[in-house]
């Protein structure tokens, strides 16, 4: 006799649910996150939410020792997975089980797992590594330098392949702790603050640090023999800075520079809002590069910088950044003008309030002085190309087309967009069309005219009429970001270079990017 069983739909439901899902289920996640410029950065399938590093470092050697912890989420079912990592990795391990690797590419660590890995579940990664960054070479160049006494990680658009494993591109942040440790009379610097400090058997260990999320090109880590400065601001917050014991004629001027960065913060407070990190300070370590870079709360600076005095400039550059690009971050590295071109136009704005020049009068002189056959004017800041990514025109176009925004929209609500935004999208990422849906939001205008102009025609644009909300028609200064004799095909006027120019134009080195010195 057989017996028919019915079971309800829901019933049958929820069984099928039940069983595991087969192999088949599970793929590898992608070798790259999907940037439009560097196709290889990143990884796809997962989340990382914190880094704990642990590393050992011998200056007289170059050798790198670390392990790496990883905590992160999957977002799809994993049978493999891939990290960006140049070093020797010895071990790695998956939520405590050994687990099998590969090298694979210039920088593709790929992992498979003991166990699949199932969609939006907790993972721990353990990666066990040693190696001298000083030897790891990509397409021809490194972002880990040497210096007398001890080396420095700090590029842009990568760095953190070369001292740490992780998934490298800005739209997966994370915290960070990183533990140092090294020979006694070395110092290790890095993000946020410092947590402790021990010395045992000839070696002392710097705990730092960095609980907002951070984009990887952001981490930063300095081994050597440094002054070390320490204060703390008006509302509490920890600052430190680092110079070389070496810096010779560059040090006084690079000191003069950074020890005003409490200064420039509370500033740039008032135009941008509350500062969005644990800590500040800078460091200048004895490298021979050129440029700065923003490292997340401690940002880098080369000693060139200073090589011809003071410049305070730099300082207000990097330290925008900390709102424009390490708290709101690019989506895509072709969004570059949402770091740099608020950077540069922080630093007109810095001209302005110091007496030495306006916004404006920057903006004239900018325009005037690039014809309209100069090679600057093809490149498009909205989408530059890898090519031309830190070329001066995402630099110095870009700022004018927030000065013609200025303009356009008048004062009260251009500087309601500058501090609005950074909260908006705060420690996320975000694109350049997304500025222009807020700055439309925010201003009540149709602004993709104007955006369209100044970021993505690759031509000289013509001078703007004033409109009757914008600065120029209410001040009666010069219209837009050019004057109407500069346009093209007009008589060129030659406005007089503002007081601050050169100091600006001396910080324009931190674009250039010799064997790829970065930002």
């Amino acid at each position: 006799m057989h017996r028919r069983i019915i079971v309800p739909s829901a019933l049958a439901a929820s069984l099928l649910l039940a069983i595991p899902a087969s192999a088949a289920d599970f793929v590898p996640g992608a070798a790259g996150i999907g940037d439009s410029y560097y196709p290889a950065s990143g990884n796809g399938g997962y989340d990382v939410s914190h880094y704990d590093l642990r590393l050992k470092y011998q200056p007289a050697t170059d050798l790198l020792e670390g392990t790496a912890t990883i905590l992160a989420t999957t977002k799809q079912n994993l049978s493999r997975f891939n990290l960006d990592f140049a070093l020797k990795v010895s071990e790695v391990r998956v939520n405590g089980r050994i687990a099998k690797f590969t090298a694979s590419g210039d920088h593709e660590l790929e992992i498979t797992p003991a166990t699949p890995l199932e969609k939006n579940k907790s993972v721990s990664v353990v990666v066990r590594y040693a190696g001298k960054p000083s030897e790891v070479k990509i397409d021809g160049w490194s972002a880990w330098a040497r210096t007398p006494d001890g080396g420095v990680a700090a590029q842009e658009p990568d760095s953190a392949v070369w001292w740490f494993p992780s998934n490298d591109h800005p739209l997966d942040k994370a915290t960070y702790d990183v533990s140092v440790s090294v020979p006694d009379g070395h110092q290790a610097i890095s993000n946020g603050v410092l947590q402790s400090q021990s010395s045992r058997l000839g070696w002392t260990r710097y705990n730092w640090r960095s609980n907002k999320p951070q984009a990887s090109y952001l981490a930063t880590l300095a081994v050597g023999k440094f002054d070390i400065t320490t204060d703390r601001t008006a509302n509490g917050l920890p600052v430190l800075n680092a110079y070389s014991k070496d810096l010779g004629d560059n040090a006084g001027a690079a000191r003069a520079s950074i020890e005003r960065t409490t200064e420039v913060a509370e500033w740039l407070e008032s135009v941008y809002g509350p500062y969005p990190f644990n800590s500040l300070g800078g460091y200048v370590p004895n490298v021979t590069s050129g440029f700065a870079l923003e490292t997340q709360t401690r940002p880098f600076y080369s000693p060139r910088q200073f090589a011809n005095g003071a410049n305070v400039s730099v300082v207000v550059h990097e330290l925008a950044h900390q709102w424009y690009g390490d708290s709101v971050s690019v989506h895509d590295w072709k969004d570059i003008w949402v770091n740099e071109g608020f950077a540069r136009y922080s630093q007109w704005l810095w001209s302005e309030k110091e007496g030495e020049g306006t916004a404006q009068e920057l903006a004239d002189y900018v325009y005037a002085a690039r014809p309209a056959d100069d090679p600057f004017w093809t490149v498009k800041p909205g989408d530059p190309g890898a090519e031309n990514q830190f070329h001066g025109a995402v630099y110095d176009r870009g700022a004018l087309a927030l000065q013609a925004l200025r303009n356009e929209i008048g004062d009260e609500d251009f500087f309601a967009i500058l501090k609005g935004w950074p909260q908006e999208f705060a420690y996320g990422n975000a694109r350049v069309a997304d500025f222009v849906r807020y700055a439309e939001r925010i201003s009540g205008k149709p602004l993709a005219s104007l955006f369209d102009t100044w970021l993505y025609q690759p031509s000289k644009p013509s001078a703007p009429t004033p409109t009757a909300s914008g600065t120029a028609a209410r001040s009666g200064a010069s219209s837009a970001s050019p004057s109407a004799a500069g346009q093209p095909g007009g008589k060129q006027a030659k406005p007089v270079q503002p007081k601050s120019w050169k100091k600006i134009a001396a910080t324009n080195t931190i674009h250039e990017r010799d064997a790829h010195d970065g930002h």
